[in-house]
């Protein structure tokens, strides 16, 4: 499971997957110096780390490579709850805990999302849900 993006990783990878194509240290450098002074270098670094640990992949490019996400933030987002709740000792409990923290917008979030979950849960063979069909 993965562990929390750092600041700078978080930084990186935001821009990586907002622009959705591969990038070159030297992209993410110029936007990054629009919010702070940092190195070529330190992004350089930073790009290596995480395409060592898997957030990206990287490919050569004359004398540069392009880097691209290996998944998406969502998913990133998704390892993360899962993480966190598996760790809980009463997953239930966690669940309740975290509902209740939501806002009206990740509540219909939520509920679009099990929507589209349930959608994906029919099975070959099995039969339609509607009028008169038996209950799951």
């Amino acid at each position: 499971m993965p562990r929390p993006l750092g600041e700078l990783e978080d930084a990186v990878m935001t821009r990586v997957w907002q622009w959705n194509r591969p990038v070159t240290v030297r992209e993410v450098l110029d936007d990054l110096r629009r919010e702070r002074p940092i190195a070529y270098t330190t992004v350089m670094t930073v790009m290596d780390n995480l395409r060592e640990k898997g957030w990206l992949r990287r490919e050569r490019e004359g004398r540069a490579y392009r880097y691209e996400a290996v998944s998406t933030r969502a998913a990133y987002s998704a390892a993360l709850m899962n993480e966190a709740w598996a760790a809980s000792d009463n997953p239930a409990a966690a669940l309740v805990a975290f509902f209740g923290m939501m806002s009206p917008e990740q509540t219909e979030a939520l509920r679009d999302a099990l929507r589209v979950a349930h959608l994906g849960d029919t099975h070959p063979g099995a039969p339609a849900e509607g009028p008169g069909s038996p209950e799951r």
